[in-house]
């Protein structure tokens, strides 16, 4: 399962996995069960530098790009997918366009707390009428002297709760529809006028933090605007590109725990007096699954490799996203029926894979919008 990595991305996917199976395998249940994260666990991503891993070393990060995040991100979402998840939307949906289309003055007041923990970070762009047709959102910004007046609701906010710098996507320019008139703003999370609402119960990664955030002419400084004014659209598109290959590391990471979870019962459970890993239709079970996973795997390395390059990789991580996020779903649902009748219960952490799995299909662009992405580039070629 380990592939020919330099030294410095063993040494990146060695750290990872020791705090993994360490610090957060034991937690995993505990996280799903609670429904949040241990807050020990923040301390830990800061001593390990984790909510900086891509963030440059003049701002405090480890510089480290795409590659080292989906490796560390395969690690981390083995152990427990409600880290997983939050460690990736405040790498790569905050801290990655802060550091490619901030302006410098930004990147100084924001990458250092980004990169210590200090700030979570929260990506705002989904509505209850704007989700995977994420140009139709409403959340407006007025411009008001030197400031924008936002105003509007933004759901299924990741990092929602705990968050201290949200990107927030909002209309700029009235009158106008679909992708025109989007713009990114960089909004603190102790702005006056933003209420975060309850945590979502969920059916999986429970213990990550999902909220509806409303913002309520909340003021927000113009030398707050990310990138130019009306070009939050493109921003968006270009960020979720990263986004997706961190949920397809995630979905990986899942596939992962569910294949060594069933290679294990496999060769513990017996009937017809021997163990069920003997026979060929559990064999195949297996085979399948790991086939699949390193297919997966090669396609999220191809997308972060592309994207660390400077290369378009919009196909690319759709790709990924689409077979790892799927794989992730077959492993799961493989793993519970080699685990049979027990795999259904919480006797084997299996059933809270087979749930954690799930959202891997839907969030940061579902299965069909990969598609349509993927086959529009290919058209388009």
């Amino acid at each position: 399962m380990d592939f020919a990595l330099n030294e410095e991305l063993t040494l990146v996917r060695d750290m990872a996995r020791s705090f993994a199976e360490a610090e957060l395998l034991p937690r995993a249940t505990r996280h799903d069960r609670q429904g949040t994260l241990d807050r020990e666990v923040f301390e830990k991503l800061r001593e390990l530098g984790l909510w900086g891993l891509t963030i440059p070393e003049e701002y405090g990060g480890a510089g480290l790009g795409n590659l080292a995040l989906a490796v560390v991100l395969e690690e981390v979402n083995r152990a427990c997918a409600s880290t997983g998840v939050t460690l990736s939307v405040h790498n790569s949906l905050i801290g990655a366009p802060l550091r490619k289309f901030g302006s410098e003055a930004q990147r100084r007041e924001w990458l250092p707390r980004l990169s210590s923990g200090e700030v979570i970070g929260a990506y705002c762009l989904t509505e209850p009428n704007a989700g995977s047709d994420a140009g139709a959102l409403r959340t407006s910004a007025r411009i008001d002297g030197d400031d924008f007046v936002v105003n509007g609701t933004k759901v299924w906010v990741t990092n929602g709760g705990w968050a201290g710098l949200f990107l927030v996507y909002v209309r700029t320019e009235p009158g106008t529809s679909r992708a025109k008139g989007i713009s990114a703003l960089l909004v603190p999370g102790d702005s006056p006028g933003i209420q975060v609402g309850k945590p979502e119960k969920k059916c999986g990664i429970r213990g990550s933090s999902t909220t509806e955030v409303e913002f309520s002419n909340v003021r927000v400084p113009r030398s707050n605007l990310l990138g130019s004014l009306n070009d939050g659209f493109r921003i968006a598109m270009d960020t979720l590109d990263g986004g997706r290959i961190g949920i397809a590391s995630q979905a990986v990471g899942i596939g992962r725990a569910c294949l060594e979870a069933a290679i294990k019962y496999s060769k513990e459970r017996e009937q017809f007096g021997r163990p069920i890993g003997e026979f060929q239709a559990i064999q195949w079970k297996l085979a399948d699954m790991a086939t699949r996973l390193d297919a997966a795997r090669l396609l999220v390395m191809k997308a972060a490799w592309m994207r660390d390059r400077g290369e378009r990789s919009s196909q690319a991580a759709a790709e990924a996203k689409l077979f790892a996020s799927q794989t992730a779903n077959f492993c799961a649902d493989e793993s519970l029926q080699i685990h049979g009748g027990a795999g259904y219960t919480d006797h084997f952490h299996v059933e809270r894979l087979f749930r954690d799995a799930r959202i891997t299909e839907i969030y940061e662009g579902a299965s069909d919008i990969q598609r349509i992405v993927i086959a529009r580039a290919i058209t388009a070629r």
